[in-house]
């Protein structure tokens, strides 16, 4: 059966923020990440639509039984697809839903972004906090929304294991008040020479204006990375600062 318009409308209008909000909903996009999808959190999926052989070729593990699959041609993909380039699969997703709590702060390593804006670097930074096994990550209400198609599409499978959670940095604090709070800036000490715990909230600033003054406030230890001698960049993407700081404090 062809897919309608009316489901052609409705995933292509999971685009823009209002709606994904409105619904709960959003897109994965991709062979790669539709399977790992469906292999560690199949029971996000509403709906598979996929290519004829990709769908037979899906191991049968990875089938959840409740799952509504949807075979469609390279047209209809096309038409579903929010890429320029469509790759074979695409998920209807509910959105989960984490709580802030002392539990996912106090004892470990956590980031808040600080309204950062750019959908790659957020993404990057979700896949850093997967590879350094940082469970939790806190975004700021005015922060490019982690369930924004090119979000997704730059973690490259990170946001199935990090836990997303919008919330101010007031609530963190009410969540758990004896944080030691880390601030990537400028002015900081060196993080190569700082003797720093392990545990705590790293706050990563927007990708102009930096940290916020009424969370800089809170931050207990300003950090920042030494220029190499000779070095002429103004200053480091926020990604890669963020990973270098991580990887010094957790090592």
């Amino acid at each position: 059966m062809p897919v309608s318009k009316n489901t052609i409308k409705y995933i292509q209008s999971l685009r823009q923020k209002k709606f994904r909000q409105k619904y709960d909903k959003f897109v994965v996009e991709g062979d790669k990440m539709v399977r790992e999808l469906l292999e560690h959190r199949s029971e996000w999926v509403e709906t598979l639509f996929a290519l004829p052989n990709w769908m037979e070729h899906l191991p049968p593990q990875q089938w959840p039984p409740a799952l509504q699959a949807i075979t469609v041609s390279e047209n209809e993909l096309s038409r579903l697809s929010l890429l320029k380039t469509p790759n074979q699969a695409l998920a209807l997703v509910r959105q989960p839903q984490y709580e802030l709590n002392a539990d996912a702060l106090n004892g470990q390593l956590a980031l808040f972004l600080d309204d950062l804006q750019d959908p790659g670097n957020m993404g990057t930074l979700l896949r850093l906090a997967d590879w350094f096994g940082i469970s939790t990550v806190i975004c700021s209400p005015n922060c490019v929304e982690v369930f924004n198609p090119k979000v997704i599409q730059a973690s490259m499978g990170a946001f199935l294991r990090v836990s997303t959670i919008v919330a101010d940095f007031g609530a963190v604090l009410n969540a758990a008040p004896d944080l030691t709070i880390f601030g990537a800036d400028m002015e900081g000490g060196n993080i190569f020479q700082a003797d720093l715990p392990k545990t705590g909230v790293l706050v990563i600033g927007n990708e102009g204006a930096g940290i916020t003054p009424a969370v800089m406030e809170k931050v207990t230890h300003r950090v920042s990375i030494p220029r190499g001698k000779g070095g002429g960049a103004e200053s480091l993407n926020a990604a890669v600062a963020a990973g270098i700081i991580i990887g010094v404090l957790l090592n």
